[in-house]
């Protein structure tokens, strides 16, 4: 996996499992979960707002949105997911348990449409200027085979005053979340150019490895990985809404992304 230039492992040679650029002008079901994990709260208010563009698919934050989640309000969020998985109602099994304190309140099928246990992804995006938000893209352990299996990787958490004409900060590494066998490692990184217009980041990981990169040029090299199911998710966060206008909204050009 090493590439000694400071550039990508070149792209696998072989169709990609997951080629999404939006074509039919909505979230194809067969790929996407339009929702942020609905467990931890309900369908209503863990449903994506969306629309179509052109050259992608635009996640909104709308005035009328209601909170995720009352107990983390202010937070409103529209987000597409690959995979989904929780416990009984009442339980405290589920994906992606950010607080020790959650409960299953809506019951949900488990799905696992792109739940790759290494790989490749590449997503490309124009990310958000729009006040009080953030973007992110995280491959996030499932966590159906183990509660243990927890771990994320952080391609990039882009918060709308880190981007300006001419330079973006983003925080991006590893989560160990509930992962006894991780050890978490973010990092702020720096990138030369205006995030708000369309650029590509990757995710490389497998044998104790996971390389991050945005553009072709590597910007994160951790010596750990998760070996296990992880699902993409791609969002955008509003955790102030002091200041419109409103629709918030960042553009999803096309993912890509390869199992082994």
């Amino acid at each position: 996996m090493r590439h000694p230039d400071g550039m990508l492992p070149p792209l696998p040679p072989r169709v990609a499992d997951l080629d999404d650029d939006f074509a039919e002008g909505f979230p194809d079901p067969s790929r996407w979960i339009s929702s942020y994990l609905p467990h931890w709260t309900d369908a209503e208010r863990a449903a994506a707002r969306w629309n179509a563009e052109a050259d992608g698919v635009r996640l909104r934050i709308d005035q009328d949105q209601r909170d995720w989640r009352p107990g983390d309000a202010p937070l409103r969020v529209s987000n597409l997911q690959t995979g989904l998985f929780a416990g009984e109602k009442g339980s405290h099994r589920g994906m992606h348990r950010h607080r020790d304190d959650l409960t299953v309140r809506t019951e949900v099928p488990t799905s696992v449409l792109f739940i790759p246990t290494r790989g490749r992804v590449d997503v490309t995006l124009s990310a958000t200027r729009d006040s009080g938000c953030m973007v992110a893209a995280w491959l996030v352990g499932t966590e159906h085979l183990s509660p243990h299996d927890a771990g994320e990787i952080c391609l990039f958490e882009i918060d709308a005053d880190a981007v300006t004409d001419t330079e973006t900060r983003a925080r991006s590494g590893i989560k160990a979340h509930h992962d006894p066998r991780l050890a978490t490692d973010m990092a702020e990184v720096s990138l030369p150019f205006d995030a708000c217009r369309p650029h590509t980041w990757t995710a490389v990981w497998g044998d104790g490895e996971t390389i991050i990169g945005c553009e072709g040029v590597v910007v994160r090299r951790i010596a750990q990985a998760p070996d296990y199911p992880l699902a993409l998710m791609i969002d955008i966060f509003e955790v102030d809404a002091t200041a419109g206008p409103y629709p918030k909204s960042f553009v999803v050009h096309r993912v890509r992304g390869w199992s082994g």
